[in-house]
């Protein structure tokens, strides 16, 4: 494993070079770190599930560097769907669409459909563009971390997670920390109507002013995805939502809650947005310390608010 910090466009091409020879390149994007592959190599696609412990038959997110793409891994897109893409895309928005014969078992699950993400962060779009200008089509790229342990959002994460796993010849390309923190909003555009499968920074109100109808949330849909466990983004330390900490517990909280006696402040953000931003790095750090417990006041209301006590959910359910 080599990380590359200078990310020239000879490094970004290079890199996409790596990928078309069936190695792992890990990048940041302005959600969290994704292990990519070739989308269209099964055996590099299955060193992704090797390298993260991942289930077998769980579907990736298929990267690519524009909505131009978007053909070439789907099909009977619906119109809404459009609409979403021009307007979030490149963003932290997946869409969970029906798939062309591009899109292999190997990426989807076995499943009629195949989940699609343009991100906005400027090496990663580097890397999708370079790799597509050498024949690519698309990049397979969950997060870059150990199957249900928490989403890494700076490259030294991904070193602390992976770099056992990563051989000689895979790279982790250097780049500023995720901007959002959390990963991508899912919306299942497979029906007449749009639905919800995993919240994140692109809003049920912002995708509402966009396809001028109600949005469904997640209730009981069969189709698999990211993130859909009940147990996902975990510490090693146990996580105890919205009590008062004991003393030698980890606590976080909006920085206009103060902190109990004895109990170990590991994060105050200033607001939920910033929540978001640092909630996985601050969950590193209570692993860091050895701590055995964590408790985390949740951010309330709406917003990006709504993906953070999505993840703190099933990251409380780590025991």
């Amino acid at each position: 494993m080599e990380f590359v910090s200078n990310c020239t466009a000879d490094v970004i091409t290079n890199a996409a070079q790596a990928l078309k020879n069936g190695h792992l390149v890990a990048f940041p994007t302005e959600t969290v770190y994704g292990l990519g592959a070739d989308a269209t190599n099964e055996k590099a696609v299955s060193r992704i599930y090797s390298v993260k412990g991942r289930p077998v038959g769980h579907p990736l997110i298929v990267h690519i560097s524009s909505i131009n793409k978007l053909d070439q891994w789907a099909t009977n897109t619906p119109d809404y769907a459009i609409k979403l893409a021009r307007e979030f895309w490149p963003g932290p928005m997946t869409l969970i669409l029906p798939r062309t014969n591009l899109a292999k078992d190997y990426i989807t699950g076995g499943q009629n459909n195949v989940g699609l993400r343009v991100p906005s962060q400027p090496i990663a779009l580097a890397l999708l563009k370079s790799f597509e200008d050498l024949g690519g089509q698309g990049v397979a790229a969950p997060s870059a971390n150990r199957f249900g342990a928490v989403s890494p959002t700076t490259a030294e994460a991904v070193g602390e997670e992976l770099g056992v796993y990563l051989d000689s010849k895979d790279l982790v390309l250097v780049g500023e920390k995720c901007l959002v923190g959390i990963e991508s909003t899912i919306i299942d555009c497979t029906n007449s109507l749009p639905t919800i499968l995993r919240p994140g920074a692109i809003t049920s109100t912002q995708i509402e002013n966009i396809v001028n109808f109600k949005v469904k949330n997640n209730v009981d849909n069969l189709i698999k995805t990211s993130g859909i466990f009940d147990k996902h983004y975990s510490p090693k330390a146990k996580i105890i939502l919205d009590q008062k900490p004991l003393p030698g517990q980890g606590y976080i909280a909006l920085s206009k809650f103060i902190t109990p006696k004895g109990s170990i402040r590991i994060a105050a953000p200033k607001n939920n947005k910033e929540f978001a931003q640092m909630l996985y790095s601050a969950l590193r750090i209570c692993d860091q310390l050895g701590l055995n417990h964590v408790v985390i006041k949740q951010p309330k209301g709406e917003g990006i608010s709504i993906a953070v006590r999505d993840r703190l959910k099933k990251a409380a359910n780590n025991y």
